[in-house]
C-alpha cells in the first residue's frame, strides 16, 4: 500500500517512522509547506520508501494532486485543516484519517460527510490519537464483548516520570491546549443524563504500578464522540491523571482568571491578557525537554455479560523511547494513527463512509498491532457475581 502523510512535525515524523518500518507499506510520502523541513525528516529516517513533497494544504489543487497518489492519507496537520483534507479525500477518492480536534466542532464537520464518503467509496476516520483515539477504540472493543453496556469510565494522563515542583507536570503538547482542557466545562453522562461539570473537579485517587498514588479529575474534550455513539449509557466520564495536588494548584490559577480566553486587564495604561503573560512565564518551567515522560491509561467498560455484571478493563503504561528520543505521548499517538491507516490500506477495515474510531476499528487487531510496537495494552475481566478476575 502507499500512504501519504500530511505534516512533518512530531506526529507526522513518528507516523512516517512506523510506516517505513511496516512490511505492508511500499511507499510513504511526507508533505509539508516547507520542503526543506520535510526533506530533513526524510533524511533522518533513512528509508528509500520515503519521499518528501512540498504541499500547501490550504491550496485545494496542490492538496488534491498530492493526495491522489496514495491509498490512505494520514493527516497530521493542525486540526483546522481536518475539514479541507476530508473534503479533498472524498473528491479524489482516497481514504483518510486524522488526529482529531473538537474545538470549533471540527470532528462533527468531518462526521457530517458520511454519505459523501460512502458515495465516493472511501473510509474516513477522525480522532485517532490517544484521547480521543485509543480510548475510543478500547471503549468500542469492550462494548462489543458485552450484551448490555452501562458505563464507560476513562482515565488518561501524560506525566513526567520524575515530577518536579511547582506543578509536577511537563507538557508534551501545547500549554494552550492544557489551559483549554482545564478551563472549559467537561461533558459527562451521569444517571443517564448528559451534563456539564467544571473541569478540575471531583478529584479522586488512582494508583498505577511503579507510580504510587496519583489523582484524576474531570477535564474537557476527552469523551469526544463517545456521548454520540453511546447516548443511552448510565455513566460516561473522562478524567485526566496527574500527580497529587496538581488539580488544586491549577484550580487556583483558573479561578484567578489566568487561563481565561479573551480576558484583559489594564497595566500602566496598556491592555494585557493575563493568559498570554502566564503562558510565557509557565512555558519554560513545564517544558519536557530531554526529560522522560509516561502515558498512563485505564478504560473501564461495564455492563452485563450472560446476565452477570461484568467490567472489561484496558490498561496501558508507555514510556519514552530513549534510543530514538521519542516521547511516550508521540509513540502512543503516532502508532495509533499509523496502525489504523494500515488497517484501511490492507482491507482489515472495509466499511465505507465516515466513522468515529469506536464504531469501526477492530479492537483485538489494534491491541495486537500496538503490542508489536511495544505499546502494551492489557485486558482484564472483572465479574461481580463470582468475584473472579480473569
Amino acid at each position: 500500500m502507499k500512504v501519504g502523510v500530511l505534516g512533518s512535525g512530531l506526529m507526522g515524523k513518528e507516523a512516517a517512522r512506523d510506516l517505513v518500518a511496516s512490511p505492508g507499506v511500499e511507499k510513504v510520502g511526507l508533505a509539508d509547506i516547507d520542503l526543506n523541513r520535510a526533506q530533513q525528516v526524510c533524511d533522518s529516517l533513512h528509508s528509500n520508501k520515503l519521499v518528501a513533497y512540498q504541499v500547501d494544504a490550504s491550496d485545494n489543487q496542490q492538496l488534491a494532486n498530492y493526495m491522489r497518489q496514495f491509498d490512505v492519507i494520514i493527516n497530521a496537520l493542525f486540526y483546522s485543516f481536518n475539514e479541507i483534507v476530508a473534503k479533498t479525500a472524498i473528491q479524489v477518492g482516497v481514504n483518510s484519517v486524522d488526529l482529531g480536534g473538537h474545538i470549533g466542532h471540527m470532528t462533527d464537520k468531518v462526521l457530517a460527510m458520511k454519505e459523501d464518503a460512502e458515495a465516493a467509496d472511501v473510509t474516513l476516520i477522525p480522532d485517532l490519537g490517544v484521547a480521543p483515539g485509543m480510548i475510543n477504540i478500547l471503549s468500542g472493543y469492550g462494548d462489543s464483548k458485552l450484551d448490555k453496556l452501562e458505563s464507560i469510565r476513562i482515565f488518561v494522563g501524560g506525566i513526567p516520570v520524575r515530577p518536579e515542583p511547582p506543578l509536577e507536570y511537563n507538557h508534551v503538547f501545547s500549554m494552550e491546549g492544557v489551559f483549554d482542557h482545564y478551563t472549559d466545562p467537561s461533558t459527562i453522562i451521569r444517571n443517564g443524563i448528559k451534563i456539564d461539570v467544571p473541569s478540575l473537579s471531583e478529584v479522586e485517587p488512582i494508583h498505577f504500578e511503579k507510580f504510587g498514588p496519583l489523582e484524576a479529575f474531570h477535564t474537557s474534550g476527552g469523551t469526544s464522540t463517545l456521548p454520540l455513539s453511546y447516548p443511552d449509557v448510565d455513566t460516561l466520564e473522562y478524567k485526566t491523571i496527574r500527580y497529587p495536588g496538581h488539580a488544586e494548584k491549577f484550580k487556583l490559577l483558573v479561578d484567578l482568571n489566568l487561563t481565561k480566553m479573551d480576558y484583559e486587564v489594564e497595566v500602566n495604561g496598556q491592555k494585557v491578557k493575563p493568559r498570554d503573560v502566564f503562558l510565557k512565564v509557565l512555558d519554560p518551567i513545564v517544558e519536557l525537554g530531554e526529560k522522560d515522560d509516561a502515558v498512563l491509561l485505564r478504560v473501564l467498560v461495564t455492563g452485563e455479560k450472560d446476565g452477570v455484571p461484568t467490567t472489561y478493563q484496558y490498561e496501558m503504561t508507555t514510556y519514552k523511547d530513549r534510543t530514538t528520543n521519542v516521547t511516550a505521548m508521540a509513540r502512543a499517538t503516532a502508532n495509533t494513527i499509523s496502525v489504523v491507516a494500515q488497517m484501511i490500506g490492507n482491507k482489515s477495515i472495509k466499511k465505507k463512509g465516515v466513522y468515529p474510531p469506536e464504531k469501526i476499528v477492530p479492537g483485538e487487531l489494534y491491541i495486537s498491532e500496538m503490542a508489536k510496537r511495544d505499546v502494551i495494552i492489557k485486558e482484564s475481566i472483572h465479574q461481580e457475581a463470582t468475584h473472579e478476575k480473569v
